[in-house]
């Protein structure tokens, strides 16, 4: 028998409470035991979104988030600001194309941070920027851009809306929807709010509802008024995941129990243990020092190892899966996953498969400095 360990930065582990919720009896979704169980998740979802605001729950994958923002916020045409390094960037900018927007392309190295003077700059140049569209916490480079200083620059502009991906943000780094003026931010069920995919949220506030307003871009499924006057009767106007949603209040009691802050600093320890125990072993870090999210840690593949080899012998060896490097850093970076469910011991068992696999693919270094390394993060403030 081989345990298995989840350590991808989405899916993400779920927690027993959470699958024993999903594995009750279905029950319909035209009644009021689903209705109260939606308000709840709404209330939620409000919460670890940190808004007053209205939010908007789909059975869909972030990606589909994604593109509701697009399609609920502007006309045909419009002037965009994407600010993307990395893959899920890249995705944004490809949606605005298929909807027929003009992109302003910030583009930078999955390396590198969104500067906001270049957003500033952006802005001054071409007062008819209808939105600005940022990956809060990249999950294909490690990434953390700065969403809360792009926000003060937007707030200023009446007619321009801020876009934040957050999906493997909420949960894992400070994101505060309201107090920051981020006019949409979305997430997505299977990473921090630990539950299988499926499920997307966004909040929507008062400056995008006025872009919802002048919109004329076509939407069905993903259009924000059904859904908004459907929360308003504690529904939903499609059929829901109803499985899922029952699960996301488990989730949801567990990060209000822990607190939200707490959740915050807890992804900060193991981020921070994860890197501890790579750069003991000699691997160097992907993302900057000055943008580094917690929910993931990317490192570079060693020179003479090959990184798709060291996925491989992970996983089927040692029972851990941790996640390559996307498009052009396939095989050339390890993403090691710490969003949700995650506590100290499962980045130890995680560094000591790592030093177990880079051993037998013939990488030189002491064993055992990188879990010492983690250890170290794991025991200060212990006494």
């Amino acid at each position: 028998m081989q345990k298995k360990y989840l350590m991808t930065p989405g899916p993400t582990p779920v927690p027993a409470e959470v699958l024993l919720a999903m594995a009750a009896p279905i029950i319909h979704h035209r009644t009021p035991d689903f209705s109260a169980a939606f308000a709840e998740s709404i209330s939620g979802l409000k919460y670890v979104l940190q808004t007053e605001g209205d939010v908007l729950l789909f059975a869909s994958s972030g990606t589909g988030a994604m593109e509701s923002a697009i399609a609920n916020s502007f006309c045909p045409g419009d002037t965009v600001i994407v600010c993307r390094n990395g893959k899920f960037g890249d995705r944004q900018k490809q949606i605005c194309e298929t909807y027929g927007l003009r992109v302003i392309d910030l583009r930078y190295e999955w390396t590198q941070v969104v500067d906001p003077a270049d957003v500033a700059k952006a802005l001054e140049e071409d007062p008819d920027v209808r939105g600005v569209i940022v990956t809060q916490s990249e999950t294909s480079s490690g990434v953390l851009n700065d969403v809360r200083a792009i926000g003060g620059l937007v707030r200023g502009c009446p007619d321009t809306v801020l876009i934040v991906d957050s999906i493997t943000g909420i949960g894992a780094v400070e994101c505060k929807t309201d107090e920051w003026g981020l006019d949409v931010v979305m997430t997505g069920s299977q990473k921090g709010l630990m539950l299988p995919p499926g499920l997307a949220a966004c909040s929507v506030s008062e400056k995008a509802w006025r872009a919802y307003e002048r919109s004329t871009l076509p939407k069905f499924y993903f259009d924000w008024k059904r859904y908004q006057s459907n929360v308003l009767k504690d529904t939903t106007p499609f059929t829901p995941a109803v499985t899922l949603v029952l699960g996301l209040n488990v989730a949801l009691r567990m990060i209000r129990e822990e607190g939200l802050e707490a959740v915050i600093a807890r992804h900060a320890r193991l981020a921070g243990a994860a890197r501890a125990g790579c750069e003991a072993l000699g691997l160097k870090l992907f993302a900057p020092l000055e943008g580094r999210g917690n929910a993931v840690t990317p490192v570079w593949v060693p020179d003479g190892v090959d990184g798709k080899a060291i996925v491989k012998t992970l996983k089927d060896k040692h029972g851990v899966t941790i996640a390559g490097g996307q498009d052009d850093y396939a095989g050339r970076i390890l993403r090691i996953g710490h969003l949700g469910y995650f506590g100290d011991f499962d980045i130890i068992t995680t560094l000591a498969a790592l030093e177990m696999t880079l051993a037998e693919l013939g990488y030189d270094f002491e064993a055992g400095l990188g879990i010492k390394a983690a250890e170290a993060i794991f025991m200060e403030g212990q006494g």
